[in-house]
């Protein structure tokens, strides 16, 4: 189950269209990422789309990075009791903005890009080095690859 909010100083920049179609891939992502987890239940995870104030004051509080991102993931499978609620995988926050500023075609597709970045880093993916970059980049156009059909949804 994924909930899509937007904070309303970003609100206006948005089309509804674009976030009926956003919210629905992002919907088609997250169940092809649960067909691979070994959970009962399907996967949780909440995307908040927001302004570059509000990201940096997160990022400066939880990473001590006093500089806007583009996105940033708060795993809840991450510290103590992580294990409890597997399939709750925790927060994605993006920045419209930044997404906007990055962007060298459409926001939209800036906008699945970043959640699929989000996404992976729930599931426990990193880029630290090489190799899990690699492996955190497939992952990645899996997700992203698999959220564009429109037919059953397959794991990815």
């Amino acid at each position: 189950m994924l909930s899509l909010s937007i904070d309303e100083s970003v609100e206006g920049e948005l089309e509804a269209a674009l976030v009926t179609r956003l919210e629905a891939q992002l919907e088609r992502m997250l169940q092809a990422a649960w067909l691979l987890e070994e959970t009962e239940r399907e996967l949780e995870a909440d995307v908040r789309l927001c302004d570059d104030e509000l990201i940096q004051e997160l990022n400066r509080d939880y990473r001590g990075k006093d500089k806007a991102t583009d996105v940033l993931a708060f795993a809840q499978r991450e510290g103590e009791g992580g294990d409890l609620c597997p399939e709750i995988l925790g927060d994605i926050v993006v920045s419209i903005p930044t997404a906007r500023r990055q962007a060298s075609g459409e926001l939209y597709n800036e906008l699945v890009f970043l959640c699929a970045h989000g996404l992976c880093h729930l599931l426990g993916y990193d880029h630290q080095d090489d190799e899990e970059e690699l492996a955190m980049n497939q992952r990645m156009q899996a997700l992203i690859r698999e959220s564009q059909g429109d037919g059953p949804i397959k794991a990815a």
